[in-house]
């Protein structure tokens, strides 16, 4: 079996996922659920199934746990402002983060553990650390973790305490700030009326919640045990989340809590940081209005390396758009193949492109070579193919393969598959044929060309109008 090497945040190298009798146990952060997951998150969350799905191609066995973060400063703030209960107010956005999974094609985890459920078990830790001296009461009534009283905070973010700039503050109770005001973090937020209203759980030390940091720990050690031998993210979360998570779970525990930490990263769209203020934000939902599909974005997301920037395009995604159509017609190529006869060409071609794929992806997920191994193999298998030196035997071989490297890709169009036509495209569809009845002719037009605008054609048959997804050209 082949061993997977993956670059390793906290040491700068790369190390090797050393096969144990027991399962890989991969940690990956979740989403907060206080909104519809965007594209950045969804670089980060195909990142970590590519990651996952090359693990299992490579023959380990893998216990997955990513968390459900419905418990923070953004959630209460957005359940206090319609004035509904943390639960209803998550719910839809929790409901949506599956159905993009399912659309992306993502894998499931094993546990999917809330946050919200995990409050008896974040107290129990707390309650440990004050009695090490780990974490102290401040005068807000909050409780903090002591930076003091952990030597090598910053190991993960190679921050070096001494070198902060002059004044940052002493205690921070944000769940999100940036490294010049590294200092000690919460763990417990005293309850405060006007800011969690309603919102708030009994303990110990006082009413009030837990700090975000403070969940993922609890949650992981829970489910997967003192040490986790893979923890992902997005680099937004070196600093301070998982630095955070690091201090206070080995604080508890007095035993390492990660072997291997692996961050995608950032996602740019048009070269500029994504923001809704310039107009480049952009969610899963809002790709497929227009007429996208979860095989598309998924490839364009996957297709540079996860440590390299992505910079996110429209055009890109037509680009993907049309890579897939190419490997479809070439699907279509091997199924339709009726040749009898063993060519015998093909063996040591379909030998070098799997050797190659798996050695790719075994170093580090180096996507681009192994998509570079797929797009040879085809370009040599359609060579055959004009030479008639491709049987149906062969063929089959080649589909074979292409399924066996779907378990890592997972987005190559091996089966057909209906995609849900927009709910816009649909009513145009409905406002056109209603015109058309009516004779409307400028109307239907009208309406026949948003359809087009939107990725579909119109197709008039004897049996009536067919509304189809147009192909790339």
């Amino acid at each position: 079996m082949a061993l997977l090497k993956l670059y390793n945040t906290e040491t700068k190298k790369k190390e090797e996922v050393q096969q144990k009798k027991n399962p890989i146990l991969l940690y990956t952060c979740g989403p907060t659920v206080y909104d519809f997951a965007h594209i950045g998150n969804f670089r980060t969350y195909v990142f970590e199934d590519f990651l996952k799905r090359t693990l299992l191609f490579l023959g380990y066995k893998v216990r997955h746990v990513m968390n459900i973060t419905d418990l923070d400063d953004k959630t209460i703030r957005g359940a206090n402002q319609k004035k509904i209960s943390l639960q209803e107010y998550t719910e839809p956005f929790t409901k949506a983060f599956f159905e993009d999974l399912s659309l992306m094609r993502i894998l499931l985890a094993d546990a999917y553990p809330y946050a919200t459920d995990y409050i008896g078990e974040i107290i129990a830790i707390i309650q440990d650390l004050l009695k090490k001296a780990n974490a102290y009461i401040g005068n807000d009534g909050s409780v903090y973790f002591s930076l003091r009283s952990f030597p090598t905070y910053g190991r993960l973010s190679h921050l070096k305490l001494q070198e902060l700039k002059e004044g940052a503050s002493q205690r921070v109770c944000v769940d999100e700030y940036d490294k010049e005001s590294a200092s000690d973090f919460v763990l417990w937020k005293s309850y405060d009326e006007k800011r969690d209203g309603p919102i708030y759980w009994e303990s110990p030390f006082g009413k009030g919640r837990p700090g975000w940091h403070m969940e993922c720990s609890a949650m992981a050690l829970k489910l997967l045990g003192n040490t986790i031998d893979i923890h992902c993210g997005g680099v937004d979360n070196i600093f301070p989340h998982h630095e955070n998570e690091i201090a206070q779970s080995e604080s508890y525990t007095r035993e390492p809590f990660v072997r291997i930490w692996a961050h995608s990263a950032h996602l740019l769209v048009e070269q500029k940081k994504m923001s809704k203020s310039l107009g480049n934000f952009y969610t899963v939902r809002d790709l497929t209005k227009k007429g996208y599909g979860g095989r598309e974005i998924r490839f364009l997301l996957m297709q540079v390396h996860y440590r390299m920037q992505l910079n996110f395009t429209l055009l890109g995604l037509d680009a993907a758009r049309a890579s897939l159509q190419r490997m479809k017609d070439f699907i279509l190529r091997l199924r339709t193949e009726k040749k009898e006869g063993v060519f015998g060409k093909i063996k040591e071609c379909l030998q070098e492109a799997e050797r190659g794929f798996t050695t790719a992806v075994a170093d580090d997920l180096n996507i681009s070579s192994a998509l570079s191994f797929l797009f040879d193999l085809i370009r040599e298998v359609n060579t055959l193919f004009d030479q008639e030196q491709i049987g149906k035997k062969e063929s089959q071989e080649i589909l074979k393969f292409l399924e066996r490297i779907d378990q890592v890709l997972g987005f190559l169009p091996l089966q057909e598959e209906v995609e849900a036509v927009p709910e816009e495209v649909q009513k145009a569809f409905e406002k056109r044929n209603q015109a058309r009845a009516e004779k409307n002719w400028k109307d239907a037009d009208f309406f026949r060309k948003l359809i087009q605008e939107k990725g579909y054609l119109v197709e008039d048959t004897p049996q009536g109008a067919v509304l189809k997804k147009r192909e790339v050209e």
